[in-house]
C-alpha cells in the first residue's frame, strides 16, 4: 500500500513539474522565436547592404577594365559579339515582371464622381495623358504594368514599363538607359521617364500608399506626375554622413502645365495658321532641377529633404468657352511656366516582424506660375500684349504605420488651390480650394500580393461651387516575376 501511494504522489509530482517545464518551455519558445526574426532581419539588412557595396566595387571595376581592341585568335567577330553580351551578365534573360492592378469603386455621385475630379476649377485643370482614375462604378482592371530590365553591357543598364489598358492598348510609360560606370558619382540617363522632381513623381502607381494620386499632382503635374523625353544627369557627392544627390534634366517639353510648344487655334476663327502665335520653338523646352539630401540617423531612422525647380521656356494656351457659352471669344496666351517645390520624408524602420511598427510620413508642397501675354483675341485686337499671371498651388501630408505584421494603415490630407488666381493687371480672378481626406487599409499578404480598402472624403471646387464626393476603393495588386528595387 504504501509503495502504490508512493508510486502515485511521484507521478502526479512529475506530471506537475513536466506542465509547468512545458509552460515556461512555451514562453521561451516564443521568446526565442521573436529574438530569431529581428536577427534574420538585421542579418538581412547587412546582407542586402553587403550587396550593394559589391556591386558598387564591381561597377567600378568594370569602369577600369580595358576594352578588347581584337578578336583573339581562333574565334570570329559574330562570336566575340555573342561572347560581349554573355559577359553582360542578363543580355539573354532581362528581368521581368508584371503588375495587375484592379479595382472596384463606388461613389455618392452615381459613378461621376471620378470626372468630377477632371473639372476642378482653377488655373490649371486636373488632367493628363496617363490617367489611373478613369474608373466606373462596380469592376474595374486599371492598368497593367509591364517591365523589363537588364544590364546590356558593363557600361549601360536599360530599362522598359508598358502599360497595357483595359481594352488593350499599349503604351510605353518609360523606356531609357542608365549609365554604370561615370566617374565621380555622376550618372546620366537619357529617354523616357519620370522626373526626377518632388518625392512621389518618380514612383509608378504599385508602390503608392494609396490608390488614387494626391490633388496637388493631378492639377499641377497630371495624374502620372512629369514625365518627358530627354537626358537626366545626377550627382552623388562624398559628403560623409551626409547623402547628398543633385539632378538637372533636359526634356522635350510635350503637352505639360508649364510647357506645351504651339498650339493651334481653331480654324474656323482664324482659317489656318497660329494668328499672333509663335512657332513652335525646337526642343528641349523644358528645364528641372532637383536637390536631395538625408543626414545619418542611424539604421532604424531616415529623413530626407528635397527642392525641385522646373521652367518651360514656351508655353502656349488657347482659351475655346464657346461649347458653355456661344457669345464667348476665343483668344491665345504664350509665354513661360514654372515650377518650384519642395517635400520632406521621415521613415521608421522597427524590428517588428513584416512590417510592424513601421512608419513613414510625407508632406509635399508645389506652386505653379505661368507669366503669359495675350497673343491673339477673336473681338478685342486692344487686348494684345496684354498681360496674364496665373498662380496656383497645392499640397499633402500623408502617414502610414505598421500597426500589425503585414498590416498598415495610411491617412493622407491634400488641398490644391490655396492660391488660385490670375491677374490680369486690372483685376485678379481667383477660385476657391479644393481638399480631401484618405483613410486606406492595406493587407500585405506578401512582397508580391496586397489588398487595400480605402476611403475619401472631398470637397472639389467644380463650375462655381463646391461638390462633395465621397469614394470607396478596394483594391487588388499583384506581381508577377522579379522587380526593382523600390526607392526611398
Amino acid at each position: 500500500m504504501f509503495t502504490r501511494k508512493l508510486l502515485t504522489t511521484a507521478v502526479t509530482l512529475a506530471w506537475a513539474s513536466g506542465a509547468a517545464a512545458q509552460a515556461v518551455d512555451n514562453r521561451e519558445l516564443e521568446r526565442l522565436r521573436a529574438e530569431f526574426q529581428q536577427q534574420m532581419q538585421q542579418m538581412q539588412r547587412a546582407y542586402e547592404a553587403r550587396l550593394n557595396e559589391l556591386e558598387g566595387r564591381l561597377r567600378a571595376a568594370e569602369g577600369r577594365a580595358p576594352v578588347a581592341s581584337a578578336a583573339p585568335e581562333g574565334v570570329g567577330v559574330h562570336a566575340q559579339d555573342r561572347l560581349g553580351e554573355v559577359s553582360s551578365g542578363s543580355a539573354f534573360n532581362p528581368r521581368i515582371s508584371v503588375i495587375l492592378d484592379g479595382v472596384w469603386y463606388a461613389d455618392n455621385k452615381r459613378g461621376k464622381g471620378a470626372e468630377i475630379y477632371e473639372h476642378i476649377d482653377g488655373i490649371t485643370h486636373a488632367h493628363g495623358d496617363h490617367d489611373h482614375t478613369a474608373l466606373e462604378r462596380g469592376f474595374n482592371l486599371r492598368e497593367t504594368e509591364i517591365a523589363f530590365s537588364a544590364t546590356v553591357s558593363p557600361y549601360f543598364d536599360a530599362n522598359l514599363y508598358l502599360a497595357v489598358d483595359s481594352g488593350g492598348g499599349v503604351e510605353v510609360e518609360e523606356a531609357y538607359f542608365d549609365t554604370r560606370a561615370l566617374p565621380g558619382g555622376l550618372k546620366l540617363r537619357g529617354g523616357r521617364f519620370l522626373s526626377g522632381i518632388g518625392y512621389l513623381n518618380s514612383q509608378h502607381p504599385h508602390t503608392w500608399d494609396f490608390v488614387d494620386q494626391n490633388l496637388p499632382y493631378r492639377t499641377l503635374l497630371g495624374e502620372h506626375g512629369l514625365r518627358d523625353t530627354g537626358l537626366q544627369l545626377t550627382w552623388t557627392p562624398r559628403t560623409g554622413s551626409l547623402y547628398s544627390l543633385v539632378g538637372a534634366e533636359l526634356l522635350q517639353g510635350r503637352d505639360h502645365h508649364f510647357v506645351s510648344g504651339a498650339q493651334a487655334l481653331p480654324d474656323d476663327v482664324i482659317g489656318i495658321g497660329h494668328g499672333g502665335m509663335g512657332a513652335e520653338k525646337a526642343g528641349p523646352r523644358l528645364l528641372t532641377t532637383f536637390v536631395k539630401l538625408a543626414p545619418d540617423l542611424g539604421d532604424s531612422h531616415a529623413v530626407q529633404l528635397g527642392v525641385s525647380y522646373a521652367k518651360g521656356r514656351q508655353l502656349q494656351e488657347v482659351h475655346d468657352h464657346r461649347a458653355q457659352n456661344p457669345l464667348a471669344s476665343v483668344h491665345g496666351l504664350q509665354g513661360d511656366g514654372w515650377l518650384w517645390g519642395g517635400d520632406l520624408v521621415y521613415k521608421f524602420d522597427a524590428p517588428g516582424a513584416y512590417g510592424q511598427g513601421d512608419v513613414t510620413l510625407a508632406a509635399e508642397y508645389l506652386r505653379q506660375r505661368k507669366d503669359l501675354t495675350v497673343a491673339y483675341h477673336q473681338t478685342n485686337a486692344g487686348a494684345i500684349g496684354a498681360p496674364r499671371k496665373f498662380t496656383q498651388d497645392g499640397a499633402y501630408l500623408q502617414a502610414v504605420y505598421g500597426f500589425a505584421p503585414h498590416w498598415q494603415i495610411g491617412a493622407r490630407y491634400d488641398i490644391t488651390g490655396m492660391t488660385n488666381k490670375v491677374d490680369r493687371g486690372t483685376n485678379v480672378r481667383e477660385w476657391e480650394t479644393s481638399d480631401r481626406w484618405t483613410v486606406a487599409l492595406t493587407r500585405h499578404l506578401t512582397e508580391f500580393s496586397r489588398l487595400r480598402l480605402q476611403a475619401s472624403r472631398a470637397k472639389l471646387w467644380e463650375d462655381g461651387e463646391k461638390q462633395g464626393v465621397n469614394q470607396i476603393f478596394l483594391q487588388y495588386q499583384h506581381s508577377l516575376g522579379s522587380h526593382g528595387a523600390h526607392k526611398f
